[in-house]
């Protein structure tokens, strides 16, 4: 691998999304998962979302998430344009509290699958855990991180039931 590879690239909206996508890089970071972020609009500078895509994927990148908000279109773009895995997280923004965004990433014409996570911070972390386990199916030390965080998820949910309870 060269030292630009890269296995998840990370695509927002906009700057007002970061709120929000930081929580995918926190994972990343404590998973040791190599990713790239950028703030590219599907609407707004759609070759330069077309550029990072084919960068990317010369990078070695294995899966690519993007958040938006309002039409949400960002996603849509990245899997009309990649035969890579891409996770869409829907973004809070304008009057109807995120609805709008996760109805755009989640409906996709058939054979262009973008698989969605809840909206905001909930999502973005589901997003990046999404991403690792893919990046599982050929990474088996990433897979005994994986596993060591779901044991720790139980322990934490298994001390808070004694806790309550003694």
């Amino acid at each position: 691998m060269s030292e630009n590879s890269v296995d998840v690239a990370v695509l927002m909206g906009s700057d007002s999304d970061l709120p929000v996508v930081g929580e995918v890089f926190k994972i990343f970071d404590n998973f040791g998962v190599k990713y790239t972020k950028s703030v590219l609009s599907a609407h707004r500078s759609p070759n330069q979302v077309i550029e990072l895509i084919k960068t990317s994927e010369s990078n070695g990148c294995k899966v690519f998430i993007a958040a938006a908000g309002m039409a949400a279109h960002l996603a849509g773009a990245v899997a009309a344009h990649s035969h890579k895995p891409v996770i869409g997280i829907p973004i809070e923004s304008g009057g109807l509290g995120g609805l709008d965004a996760l109805l755009s990433t989640v409906q996709m014409p058939p054979g262009l699958p973008v698989a969605t996570v809840a909206i905001g911070k909930a999502g973005a972390k589901n997003s990046a855990i999404l991403a690792i386990q893919i990046l599982t199916t050929s990474d088996s030390d990433l897979a005994k991180k994986l596993s060591d965080y779901r044991t720790n998820l139980t322990n934490e949910v298994l001390e808070k039931n004694k806790n309550l309870n003694s």
